[in-house]
């Protein structure tokens, strides 16, 4: 019984796991559509200009741009998750344990320095900076250009969106800051059981203010991983106020985005090789932080 049941907690933690991916899906679509129908449908609202050979370029545009970051967006978080930034099927070196070396009593080996155990994934990741709970997988070392590109359009379509949204917010507030409009905007779904409000405007009104949620937060992991990015440390170096590998700005970036920084976040299919090899660092400080121990 005690199996049965562990082997059932142990599904429902996997399927658990795909809830955040297939939600963060649903919201980048629901959010695409939306807008393409603002762009299609609704703008320009000027019946004159909707019929103007303008108004057929202006849209073509629009839908390009809006489309170009959504591709980018989808094909960065594939390959992000296609690809593993864990130690499996990676050779370690037989030269010996160097400085800032360990021993990870999970997976049985020394890991390199930058490297730590993670045990959601059940497994050490090499230059580990954080688990992603909305990829469901680790960002590390081979896998940290594509999760920056895809924070960086992601914060563009959501720029985007919000500005196009902005005639939603408008038609919202057209009589003012009233217990409607503001019921309207924060709880939307309460307004449509009450009876008082249309599904469409519901869908409109919800659509807004994820946008502008999203964008908030969005921002804020962006500019944070961009900071940590130049200042060439991780996130738990960023904990520990580390900066034992620092190159200096334009190697920081390099060592992130690879070779060619100055075009991989153009599409995520140019290729752009990583100048290291995720095992071996130069030290160019030290290694414990100035209060203390490292944290681990």
């Amino acid at each position: 019984m005690a199996s049965f049941g562990s082997r059932v907690w142990s599904r429902l933690e996997k399927t658990c796991r795909y809830i955040p991916i297939v939600v963060n899906t649903v919201l980048v679509f629901s959010i695409t559509a939306e807008v393409s129908y603002l762009v299609v449908v609704e703008a320009p609202r000027d019946p004159v200009q909707q019929k103007g050979e303008s108004s057929a370029v202006w849209k073509s545009v629009h839908l390009f741009c809006q489309y170009f970051m959504l591709g980018n967006i989808t094909w960065n978080a594939t390959l992000f998750l296609r690809t593993s930034p864990s130690i499996r099927g990676v050779f370690l070196g037989g030269e010996g344990v160097g400085q800032g070396w360990r021993y990870c009593y999970t997976c049985e080996t020394h890991t390199p320095p930058r490297c730590s155990h993670c045990y959601d994934c059940n497994v050490c990741v090499l230059r580990r900076d954080h688990h992603c709970v909305f990829f469901g997988q680790c960002v590390g070392f081979r896998n940290y250009r594509y999760f920056l590109s895809c924070l960086l359009f992601m914060w563009a379509g959501l720029l985007y969106a919000v500005v196009m949204n902005a005639e939603v917010f408008i038609v919202i507030l057209k009589e003012g800051v009233t217990l409607h409009s503001v019921m309207l905007l924060l709880v939307p779904w309460i307004m449509l059981v009450s009876g008082q409000v249309s599904a469409r405007a519901v869908a409109f009104a919800f659509i807004a203010d994820t946008c502008v949620v999203g964008f908030l937060l969005v921002s804020a992991f962006l500019f944070f991983h961009v900071a940590l990015m130049l200042r060439g440390q991780t996130t738990r170096e960023w904990y520990s106020s580390r900066r034992p590998y620092s190159l200096g700005l334009l190697a920081n970036v390099r060592e992130c985005l690879g070779q060619h920084w100055y075009l991989c976040w153009l599409c995520p299919l140019l290729p752009s090789p990583l100048p290291g090899d995720g095992i071996h660092f130069l030290i160019t400080g030290p290694l414990e932080p100035a209060g203390g121990p490292a944290r681990r």
